[in-house]
């Protein structure tokens, strides 16, 4: 027979009323988040600048570009580190437990932003070799705050706005994108004020002045400064009740540190020291028992987490890509170098406050009524339909008379991503499996979500060039055609939506019952 226990400090976690803990675990795992999203974003509003800056031909018409491999580099390599990051500290989460790991990722983060920006060097190779070598460290420390922030958030809140809290942590990875817009225009502002210069056009060599060198810097450096604000109040966090009561079998230490949280007294009966240390419920992430409860949910998490992935990144890393070819942004010969980075920037954060910002919100509101799998399923199905009706009349969407609709299209496709699977794929992996398997799971589902972006950002860069020779990027060999790629990515997102199927719900559920940590089988 199969019984429900629960262990009362965690029932008393389930029922807590939403109070101000709540708000400052969200802003304290948000900030983390916020710079996650910063710091990997921030790159594409900079790589335009970084081409004309070190790679620079006067005897081209066209300003100086990134070759392929340097330009595949380093928009990729903190989505490299971000995987490893991933596994490494979700697994390492599971070992010595969520509060001691989430600081030194946060350290990480903090001194890879900064040492990113000061890249030393003047030569190309040297600059985009140390900003390489930073970033893809960068991306580690940031691949450790994806499975900790939603393990931590999950495990904190109660079973009623769950979803909620987890979706408001995820909801500033959307404000990080728009602070990165944000700051561009700002510095570039300041800079083409100060430094004023002709475009690529009128001459060659001044179009970019020498300061300019100093705008990616500065971009690239400010991220660091929410996640050191925060690192304080990381470290006054006592570890999830979770963790201790479940993984470190020490329900004594973790009712009292809810006592402290929750302001109430909580006792703990004899019976629930015996309970947590039933032998049924310790079976290992490769073991058969794992594979029986557990084992499509996995492959759920991280076939949804993967194929989202793939057309999220590709569309926001080459955003200014797609923002040039329907002409939002002028060509890049008729500007000068800290004006193209204005642009970019002010392209961004306009998509983001129309678009992205809104989307995440969505999900905060209507995650809990609605329920994960619904929102999951829709947001896949309209990603689908969005996708096909900007790629089939594509050529109709690139005249200048239609480029409004254009942008409506392709930002709604970016509203159902983050009103959708872009937020449900990052919250279901937290609720969904046993407590000392709920940081490792997280991380393997984010680790294969990783692995969609980086075939998304690198075999995007290859398959929009287009398939006249003569039209290609230098150094790029003729690709598919946007209008082919944007077809191929409307696939992909109609095989996430089958995939869907695979994932449960978790609405209005405990921790416990999702994991079956709460059933004993008596015999």
């Amino acid at each position: 027979m199969a019984e429900d226990q629960q262990i009362g400090v965690l029932k008393a976690l389930d029922v807590a009323k939403t109070q101000l803990y709540h708000f400052t675990a969200i802003v304290i795992a948000g900030m983390g988040f916020f710079t996650d999203a910063y710091d990997l974003f921030c790159i594409s509003l900079v790589t335009k600048l970084l081409g004309r800056l070190y790679y620079h031909n006067p005897q081209s018409a066209k300003p100086g570009t990134l070759p392929p491999d340097v330009a595949a580099a380093v928009n990729g390599v903190a989505l490299c580190g971000t995987l490893a990051g991933q596994l490494f500290f979700g697994w390492l989460g599971d070992k010595l437990g969520r509060k001691k790991v989430y600081g030194i990722t946060l350290v990480m983060m903090v001194v890879c932003s900064v040492a990113s920006g000061l890249s030393f060097g003047n030569s190309a190779k040297g600059v985009m070799t140390t900003l390489c070598f930073f970033r893809f460290w960068l991306g580690f420390g940031i691949g450790g705050d994806y499975p900790l922030s939603a393990t931590i958030m999950s495990e904190y809140a109660n079973k009623k706005t769950r979803g909620a809290f987890i979706a408001a942590v995820f909801a500033m990875q959307g404000v990080g994108i728009l602070a990165g817009g944000m700051v561009a225009l700002m510095v570039s502002s300041i800079f083409d004020h100060k430094f004023p210069a002709p475009t690529y056009q009128v001459n060659r060599n001044l179009s970019t002045p020498p300061q300019a060198d100093y705008i990616w810097r500065i971009i690239l450096m400010v991220g660091a400064l929410p996640a050191a604000l925060t690192y304080y109040w990381r470290m006054k966090m006592p570890e999830t009740a979770r963790y201790t009561a479940l993984v470190a079998k020490n329900v004594k230490q973790a009712a009292q540190d809810m006592s402290k949280v929750l302001q109430v007294d909580l006792e703990v009966q004899e019976r629930e020291e015996e309970l947590i240390k039933d032998p049924k419920l310790s079976y290992g992430l490769f073991s058969a028992e794992f594979l029986r409860r557990h084992g499509l949910h996995l492959l759920g998490t991280t076939s949804t987490w993967f194929l989202l992935d793939i057309a999220f990144y590709s569309q926001n890393l080459f955003q200014k890509d797609i923002f040039s070819a329907i002409g939002w942004i002028p060509k890049a010969a008729t500007m000068n170098g800290i004006h193209e980075v204005f642009m970019i920037g002010r392209a961004q954060t306009l998509i983001a406050l129309c678009s992205t910002v809104p989307g995440y919100w969505f999900t905060v509101a209507f995650i809990d009524i609605i329920g994960r799998f619904w929102i999951q399923l829709m947001g896949f199905f309209f990603m689908t339909v969005f996708m096909f009706a900007i790629a089939f009349p594509y050529n109709h969407w690139i005249k200048p008379d239609n480029r409004i609709g254009f942008v409506v299209m392709y930002s709604l496709t970016f509203f159902f991503a983050n009103f959708g699977p872009n937020a449900t794929t990052f919250i279901v992996p937290a609720e969904i499996f046993p407590a000392r398997l709920r940081s490792t799971c997280h991380g393997i589902s984010a680790a294969t979500g990783k692995a969609g972006a980086i075939v998304g950002a690198f075999g995007f860069l290859y398959a929009a060039q287009p398939k006249d020779k003569t039209k290609v990027d230098a150094g790029y060999p003729p690709g598919i055609g946007v209008k082919n790629s944007l077809i191929m990515l409307g696939v992909i997102n109609f095989v996430g939506m089958l995939c869907t199927f695979l994932v449960p719900e978790s609405k209005g559920k405990s921790l416990e019952e999702l994991s079956g940590e709460a059933k004993v089988d008596e015999d």
